[in-house]
């Protein structure tokens, strides 16, 4: 649902991520910058540029597609390498591709130790911690499980919108959204069972790194929303910063690798360069031409996609309880997104898609 949503996960303070939305997120998943210009999604004002000659369709297709693919790639790379080089993995070879790209589209990075401090920050609670909170949960749950937790970010940014965003009010929707999404994580989950089958440490895991998710684009929110840098500059730049943080802490808690097996490498390089970096790309382009509402509709597929990919790849077992509970999360947190659509309109805030005259909003890209 980011950088990634997923995982970043995508979102609005909503989706990827998120409050639901993606990640150069994850899936959900995961950078500081959300896809929100007019125009060209390398620059600031958004001028220049005219729509895809591919069907915005087929893009949101093959973005949900990488995106829920995404807990498959994390769970063939953890048989291979320990968590925290997966993690690092995915955020080097997403920065290699934002990089490049900036490279080819003769654009800066950002300017500014102030602007570098929030997006240090930003890189560490939308990429560097959720993405290795993920990597370790699916030593232990299924990737099934994982992409469902991811789901949960909409929830959790409902709740820390309340206190930390003042223009987000509650609403008797919102409070139910909450409330159901609350019993499809205990319909997951089997707690009629005594939740027998499901590693709680591995779920409880995925559920912190959505609600790092949740976090992260709030602050996001208050800090870097109005830089005057384009999205590709400031998610390069975040993306660059999770790769120096990982760089750091992953061989103090790790041992380096002895071995590179081809499939585990091919998938960090593929959740890498293709659900961190080139799935922001996808966003981008799809919130400029079909707006933020349409595009971070991602959110409510990458449960489906890593269900059926874990299912039908990894075969990983599947009970009544996972589809049904994974609807009722979704349903709740459509609800906890729909009262705020109609304020995003009125104000430039994160999850809106800036008039051609203003800035662009910042959020974190892909999952």
């Amino acid at each position: 649902m980011s950088v990634v949503a997923s995982g970043s996960p995508s979102v609005t303070a909503t989706t990827r991520p998120s409050t639901a939305s993606p990640s150069v997120t994850g899936p959900s998943t995961g950078t500081a910058a959300r896809p929100g210009g007019s125009g060209d999604p390398g620059t600031a004002g958004g001028s220049g540029q005219g729509r895809s000659t591919v069907d915005w369709r087929i893009r949101f297709g093959a973005l949900s597609l990488i995106w829920g693919f995404s807990f498959l790639f994390i769970k063939l790379g953890t048989d291979g390498f320990a968590p925290l080089y997966v993690s690092f993995g995915r955020v080097f070879f997403g920065a290699l591709v934002l990089v490049a790209i900036l490279a080819v589209k003769r654009q800066r990075l950002p300017r500014g130790a102030r602007t570098w401090g929030h997006l240090a920050v930003a890189a560490l609670l939308l990429n560097a911690l959720p993405f290795s909170l993920f990597a370790y949960a699916e030593l232990t749950i299924s990737s099934t499980l994982a992409g469902i937790c991811n789901a949960t970010t909409p929830l959790w940014g409902m709740v820390l919108s309340l206190v930390a965003l003042s223009e987000d009010r509650p609403t008797r929707r919102r409070f139910a959204g909450l409330g159901l999404g609350f019993i499809g994580v205990l319909t997951v989950l089997g707690a009629w069972q005594g939740f027998d089958g499901q590693d709680p440490t591995g779920t409880l895991l995925a559920l912190i790194a959505s609600l790092s998710y949740a976090i992260g684009w709030i602050y996001v929110r208050r800090t870097l929303s109005d830089t005057g840098n384009s999205h590709l500059s400031m998610s390069g730049a975040q993306l660059l910063l999770a790769t120096a943080q990982l760089a750091v802490v992953t061989p103090v808690f790790s041992p380096l690798p002895t071995s590179f097996p081809v499939v585990p490498v091919l998938a960090i390089v593929a959740l890498g360069a293709l659900g961190t970096g080139l799935a922001f790309l996808f966003q981008y382009g799809l919130v400029a031409e079909v707006g933020p509402t349409t595009a971070t509709m991602t959110t409510y597929f990458i449960p489906v996609i890593a269900t059926a990919a874990g299912v039908a790849l990894l075969d990983e077992r599947l009970t009544w309880n996972t589809p049904v509970g994974a609807l009722i999360v979704l349903a709740g947190a459509a609800l906890t997104q729909g009262g705020s659509r109609a304020k995003a309109s009125r104000r430039p805030a994160a999850d809106a898609v800036p008039e051609p005259t203003r800035r662009p909003a910042q959020q974190h890209p892909g999952k």
